[in-house]
C-alpha cells in the first residue's frame, strides 16, 4: 500500500537495545515495526527474556535470538518484514546457532502458515502470548518449531515492568489498554489483538511512579483506543462488550485516569494515543484543560470526510459529529494541535467523497497527518464484502492531492509559532547539527535550538524565529518553571 506521512519522526524498523544484566550471556536482537504499541510490547518482551539470560544487542551477527515485532495493518508493512527475514536468513547461514522469531500482529494473522512460507522462522508468537516465550524458546532449542498465537480477553502485561529499549531516558510509553472492539471494516487490529481490555489503574500509576523516580520527564498513555479505557476491578466479563450500569457507577474511565496521573505527577508531561472520535468525551477535554502538564495535542483519526464512506468503513461517527468534536476541542483547548489518519480510495469512493475529505481538511487544518491509499487486508470485513473498485491511478492521484494539501496546512500551523515563546522538552541532539538540541512543544511540534548550557531532559523556553513545514527553529531564552 502506498503511504505518505507528514511528521518529523519515524521509528519504523528500529533495532532496540539495552544492556540490562552483566550476568546474562545470551544475545537478543529485537526489531520493531508499526505502531507505538509494538515498540511498547518489545520492551515487555525484553523484560521477560532478561530473566531468561538475554541481553539486547544492536549487532545482528552476534545474536543468539532474533525477534521482529511485526505490523499487519498495511500490506507494505508485511512486505518490509519479509525483506528483513531475507536479511536474517543471510546472517543465519553464517551463525547457525541463531534462532529467529516473529512477534506481533503479522504472527497472529498468519499463524502456522508463517513457518511454512518463511523456512527461516523458528517461532511465531502473537501479541498476547509473550509470557510463554521462555517455553517456546526451549521448544526451539529442542529442535521443534514453536507457535503460540492464542488471543486473550484478560492479558494486559500489567504485572511486568518493561525495560526501556533504545530510549533517551526522557520519554516513555505506558500501555493502558489492549485490543479494540470497534470493527472498522478496513482494519485487522480486532483480529490480531483481540477484544478491548483495560489495565488496573494502580499498576499504571506504579509504572509511572517508577519512571518518575528514574528521571523520565514525559509519558504517553498508550492503547489502540485509549478513550475506551474503563476499569471497574477486573476488566469486562467474558461475553460482555460494556460494563453494567452498576459497574459503571464505580468505574474509572479515561478522563478519571488522566486526572489521576496528572495530579500525582504535576512535573511530568503526559500525552496519550490513540483516540477514536466516537469515544472521546468532553470530560477528557476538560481534564486536559485543567492540567498544565497534559499536552495540548490530540491524534484524532478521521479516515474520510464523507459520511457515506464512514458508514461503509463502520466508523461510529459522521462528518458532522466529527466537526462538532473539532469545534469543542478548539473551544475548550484553543492551543491544541490535532493530527489525522486518512484513507483514500476506499471501495465505492466517488470524486464527491474525495472532495468531502479535502473540504474537511480545509476546515480543520491539521498540524500533520498519516495518509494512505486503500488496499485490501485479508480477513477484514471490507475484503470480504466490498470490491476494491477504485483504480490504482485514481488512488495515487487522490492521495497526492491529500498529501499536498496537508503540506500546506503543516506550513500554516508551524508559521503560527513564529515570534512566540514555547516550552520545549529536550529529547536528543538534532539530526542535522551536533550544535543543536531537538525536542517537542506541548503541541508535539519538533523544535531545534542551540545547545548552549542546556542538556537532554531540560524543559527550556524557546523563542521561535523561523520554521519549516515540520520543524520550529529558535533559541533558548531560559529554563522553564517545570524543571
Amino acid at each position: 500500500m502506498n503511504m505518505e506521512k507528514i511528521i518529523d519522526e519515524n521509528k519504523q524498523g528500529e533495532a532496540l537495545v539495552l544492556n540490562t544484566n552483566n550476568k546474562n550471556t545470551r544475545k537478543l536482537f529485537i526489531e520493531s515495526y508499526g505502531c507505538a504499541m509494538n515498540f511498547s510490547d518489545s520492551e515487555i518482551v525484553a523484560s521477560i527474556l532478561a530473566k531468561e539470560g538475554f541481553n539486547t544487542t544492536q549487532n545482528l551477527e552476534e545474536a543468539d535470538l532474533v525477534l521482529v515485532n511485526t505490523c499487519s495493518i498495511r500490506d507494505k508493512a508485511e512486505q518490509t518484514i519479509r525483506k528483513r527475514l531475507q536479511k536474517y536468513n543471510a546472517v543465519k547461514k553464517i551463525n547457525p546457532r541463531m534462532k529467529v522469531g516473529v512477534l506481533g500482529c503479522m504472527a497472529e494473522r498468519l499463524k502456522e502458515k508463517f513457518l511454512e512460507e518463511e523456512k527461516i522462522v523458528d517461532l511465531v508468537v502473537g501479541p498476547d502470548a509473550y509470557k510463554d516465550l521462555p517455553n517456546l524458546i526451549k521448544e526451539v532449542e529442542d529442535g521443534r518449531d514453536a507457535v503460540n498465537v492464542i488471543l486473550s480477553i484478560d492479558e494486559t502485561y500489567g504485572d511486568i515492568s518493561p525495560v526501556r529499549l533504545g530510549g533517551n531516558g526522557v520519554t516513555a510509553f505506558v500501555s493502558i489498554t489492549r485490543g479494540c472492539d470497534n470493527m472498522c471494516t478496513f482494519c485487522v487490529v480486532p483480529f490480531t489483538r483481540g477484544r478491548e481490555r483495560s489495565r488496573d489503574p494502580q499498576s499504571i500509576l506504579a509504572e509511572v511512579n517508577d519512571l518518575a523516580e528514574k528521571g523520565y520527564k514525559e509519558i504517553t498513555l498508550l492503547g489502540q483506543n485509549v478513550d475506551s479505557f474503563l476499569w471497574y476491578g477486573g476488566g469486562l466479563k467474558k461475553g460482555f462488550k460494556k460494563a453494567s450500569d452498576i459497574q459503571k457507577a464505580t468505574a474509572m474511565d479515561f478522563a478519571q485516569l488522566l486526572d489521576l496521573v496528572a495530579t500525582e505527577h504535576p512535573k511530568m508531561r503526559i500525552r496519550f494515543s490513540t483516540s477514536n472520535p466516537q469515544d472521546m468525551s468532553l470530560e477528557v477535554l476538560h481534564t486536559m484543560a485543567k492540567h498544565k502538564n497534559i499536552c495540548d495535542y490530540i491524534h484524532l483519526p478521521v479516515q474520510s470526510g464523507s459520511t457515506r464512506i464512514l458508514k461503509e468503513m463502520n466508523r461510529q461517527h459522521t462528518r458532522e459529529e466529527y466537526i462538532e468534536l473539532i469545534d469543542n476541542i478548539r473551544k475548550i483547548l484553543p492551543n491544541c494541535s490535532i493530527s489525522q489518519d486518512i484513507i483514500t480510495g476506499f471501495p465505492t469512493e466517488t470524486e464527491e467523497d474525495h472532495q468531502d475529505t479535502m473540504s474537511l481538511m480545509e476546515y480543520v487544518k491539521y498540524d500533520y497527518g498519516y495518509m494512505f491509499a486503500y488496499s485490501e487486508r485479508p480477513g477484514t470485513l471490507a475484503a470480504k464484502k466490498l470490491e476494491d473498485d477504485i483504480p490504482e491511478e485514481i488512488k495515487k492521484r487522490r492521495l497526492a492531492e491529500i498529501v499536498a494539501l496537508q503540506r500546506e496546512h503543516c506550513a500554516f500551523r508551524t508559521e503560527e509559532f513564529l515570534g512566540k515563546i514555547f516550552e520545549v522538552l529536550i529529547e536528543k541532539e538534532s539530526k542535522k547539527s551536533d550544535q543543536h538540541w531537538a525536542g517537542r512543544t506541548s503541541q508535539n511540534t519538533v523544535a531545534v535550538f542551540p545547545k548552549e548550557n542546556y542538556k537532554v531532559g531540560d524543559f527550556v523556553m524557546v523563542k521561535v524565529n523561523d520554521c519549516t513545514s515540520a520543524t520550529l527553529i529558535g533559541e533558548g531564552v531560559g529554563f522553564s518553571d517545570n524543571n
